[in-house]
């Protein structure tokens, strides 16, 4: 059984981050080294206790989405889908934990699907099966590949603008010319980011900052050591 659907989408939205900033006065990022700016961002962001995630991607020709909410340092939980097959996830802590729909068992688990179906799987969050999925959870592992000079190329500050109503500077990666949007005013959130390099494109959007979710592992879930394939 492989989550395949998680490998592409950590590949994907290690390019695409957002939020939401506040107040009315600029914050002073438009006069700013892009360097600098996108610095800020990512220390606003890793100081939030929690951000929500809803993303639409398209890599490789299959549509992908996420919608999760990520509480640092605990976990998270939300939803994940491929192709139109979709997935719950949960993580707290180093365990993981998933219930598909039935298309999902079907893709996913094969002759297994009957006996899995409708049930929630438990797995190491670190390891095995579900490892891929740490980076979805993660919010510091997550702006760590999204801040790599390895993952964009030369950044311009273009200045500011508006985005969906919001006030934000643009920060553009001159190799592909996707956009990083950043708050304008109050926090130097990370607003969003659109495009993408060949072949995987989208926009990812992050918002609800320090809204926190509660995270309860759900019961009667089968551990995959047990089957021995987590």
């Amino acid at each position: 059984m492989r989550v395949r659907a998680a490998g592409v989408l950590c590949a994907a939205v290690a390019l695409l981050v957002a939020g939401c900033g506040g107040g009315s006065s600029s914050n002073g990022e438009a006069k700013k080294a892009p360097e600098q700016v996108l610095k800020d961002a990512k220390a606003a962001a890793l100081a939030a206790t929690a951000v929500h995630v809803v993303g639409h991607i398209v890599s490789g020709g299959s549509p992908l989405g996420i919608d999760m909410t990520l509480n640092r340092g605990k976990g998270g939980k939300g939803t994940l889908t491929e192709s139109g097959v979709s997935f719950q996830l949960i993580r707290i802590g180093d365990k993981a934990f998933v219930k598909g729909s039935d298309a999902f068992y079907e893709k996913f688990a094969g002759s297994a699907a009957a006996l899995l179906k409708g049930k929630w799987l438990e797995g190491s969050a670190t390891k095995g099966e579900f490892a891929t999925l740490g980076q979805l959870t993660d919010l510091g592992k997550l702006l760590d590949q999204v801040s790599s000079p390895k993952n964009h190329g030369k950044l311009a500050n273009d200045g500011e603008t508006t985005y969906k109503g919001q006030k934000v500077d643009v920060l553009r990666d001159t190799s592909d010319g996707s956009k990083l949007y950043v708050a304008a005013t109050g926090k130097p959130y990370p607003v969003a980011i659109v495009g993408g390099k060949s072949g995987q494109k989208g926009t990812v959007t992050f918002g609800g900052w320090n809204e926190t979710v509660q995270l309860v592992a759900p019961s009667g879930a089968i551990d995959l050591a047990k089957l021995g394939t987590g």
